[in-house]
């Protein structure tokens, strides 16, 4: 018997009532129970679960994974859908030329992952999002959904999914939009996803129905920690595990890890083990030297969480049993990443950036594609507020004068009026961004920008960043491991330069500034804000 045959036999010998509990398991939220549930009384539920080929997925794919293995067992008929066209949309975060490498090697890596927990794959239906997302049909009700939705409503929705920056572009705001209306090209019962979409399927549910289709039921995982205690997230290293990474990378990665003794809070290593082996395997074993009591073997993750609570059970042994779990999910996906193919599809679909730093010496806007994406391009320095003024047409604007290192201050027009008084501005020292191409804004031009941390929410926060204490005007930022790379003159607005490696800009946990997983410093230190942990930078 295939094991598809497996999972319809015991699918049919489940009560509506047992599939409905195997289907909202761990999750955090459901919205439309009773949908679901009347559904189930006459059919099989259609579900969809949606991800954007951006970053690398990582072991944090594991926790969705293993509910749709929860959702086949349950004879649910499952989609996969890979969001290319979100991809891009959201802030370019995958280069429309990477689009097709990184969809192949999305489907690649899924299906590995699928296999390694025993999903049989030909109970799935994998979908394409520009195989649908193009036709005459959907743009024309992209087109009937622009009339309705607010720009308001729509930035609201992505605020937790969609890189939020100062001057959002108009693809991030149609991004929720495409989503909700992928429901209904789909022909699901239910979405599937974090309960960081939560807004983005509010939306739908508000918004399908005035186009004529369905209300959908949404279906929401919480979302699991990562290794340093925040959200797993692929642009920042240190907080994950990729699917790739050796024994030994899972290793050290582990040893730092955040697992205080007896704190269940914010425990990426315990979520693993709660989300993705007892879901899986149905128990966990953690194992101990002889003389602290043995081997355990515990069946409910409620028993593992009230030990580790208790300090019956130390992290060093819970994070060398995890690894133990991880590296048999792991391997699978190793061995099938060692064929030529797949590895030349790594490479070219996640091109390293460190390689192009050489050619960034001296080139100027125009060059390769792989040029853009080195942040030393960007002409970042710490500048001094030598005067700060409202802006005469504008009350929500300050026009300040920064010296930069030049002979003359640069004129800066920026938006800190809500957050930031001109007395605290006096004087300080900032971040500026000095090869943009001036801008005029009300009326006065703008010869450079000055660099924010922002967290987006009622209300919004924003904060200047501080350079080290003793700095001067005119010295350079640069990226860690990025010193040598000279910026362009000026960036082409063209080649969006400043646009791609802002996507990457954020503040750590520790409220250093990052690009990707590497610190913005001075020759005096790391540049930091006081108080925006986990807030993006623009």
């Amino acid at each position: 018997m295939t094991g598809a045959r497996r999972l319809c036999a015991m699918a049919d010998q489940l009560s509506p009532d047992e599939k409905f509990h195997l289907i909202t398991r761990n999750l955090q939220e459901v919205l439309g129970e009773e949908k679901l549930k009347q559904i189930l009384q006459e059919r099989e539920l259609k579900v969809y679960w949606g991800t954007a080929t951006t970053g690398k997925p990582h072991v944090a794919y594991f926790v969705p994974m293993s509910k749709i293995a929860d959702f086949l067992k349950a004879g649910c008929e499952v989609t996969i859908l890979f969001a290319d066209l979100h991809a891009f949309l959201d802030n370019m975060k995958a280069p429309w030329e990477l689009l097709e490498l990184r969809v192949k090697y999305y489907e690649q890596v899924i299906k590995a992952m699928l296999e390694s927990i025993g999903v049989p794959l030909d109970k799935l239906k994998f979908v394409k999002g520009t195989d649908f997302q193009l036709s005459r049909e959907y743009t024309l009700d992209v087109y009937r959904l622009s009339s309705m939705v607010t720009e308001h409503d729509a930035k609201k929705a992505g605020a937790e999914v969609v890189k939020q920056v100062e001057h959002p572009l108009l693809s991030g705001l149609l991004y929720p939009g495409l989503q909700a209306l992928d429901e209904e090209y789909l022909k699901v019962d239910a979405q599937f996803g974090g309960v960081d979409q939560r807004k983005i399927f509010t939306l739908a549910e508000k918004y399908l129905p005035t186009l004529g289709y369905a209300k959908r039921s949404h279906l929401m995982n919480p979302m699991v920690p990562g290794l340093t205690g925040a959200k797993m997230s692929s642009s920042e290293e240190e907080s994950k595990i990729d699917l790739l990474d050796s024994a030994g990378d899972v290793k050290k990665k582990l040893k730092k890890a955040f697992c205080e003794p007896g704190n269940i809070q914010n425990n990426g290593v315990l979520s693993f083990v709660k989300h993705v082996v007892f879901p899986l395997r149905g128990e966990f074993c953690v194992k101990r030297d002889p003389k602290w009591g043995g081997d355990k073997i515990y069946t409910a993750f409620e028993e593992l969480e009230k030990d580790f609570a208790e300090e019956l059970v130390h992290p060093g042994d819970l994070k060398a049993s995890v690894e133990v779990a991880l590296n048999q999910l792991l391997e699978p996906i190793r061995k099938k990443f060692e064929s030529p193919e797949l590895r030349k599809l790594s490479n070219t679909a996640y091109p390293n950036p460190s390689k192009t730093k050489g050619a960034a010496k001296g080139t100027k806007a125009g060059g390769g594609e792989d040029d853009e994406l080195d942040p030393s391009r960007v002409d970042i320095r710490v500048g001094k507020i030598i005067s700060v003024e409202k802006h005469p047409d504008a009350d929500s604007l300050y026009l300040e004068k920064i010296d930069v290192g030049e002979p003359q201050p640069r004129t800066v027009v920026s938006g800190l009026v809500a957050y930031v008084s001109q007395e605290d501005l006096q004087d300080r020292l900032v971040l500026v961004l000095c090869n943009l191409k001036p801008q005029k804004m009300r009326g006065i031009e703008s010869q450079a920008m000055l660099l924010c941390a922002s967290i987006e929410g009622e209300p919004r926060r924003v904060e200047p960043l501080d350079p080290p204490e003793g700095s001067s005007p005119g010295e350079r930022v640069f990226v860690e491991g990025y010193e040598t790379g000279k910026p362009d003159d000026k960036l082409n607005p063209k080649k969006k330069v400043w646009e791609k490696v802002q996507v990457d800009l954020k503040i750590s946990g520790e409220c250093v500034a990052q690009w990707k997983d590497k610190q913005l410093m001075t020759k005096l230190g790391q540049i930091t804000c006081k108080t925006l942990k986990g807030g993006n930078i623009s």
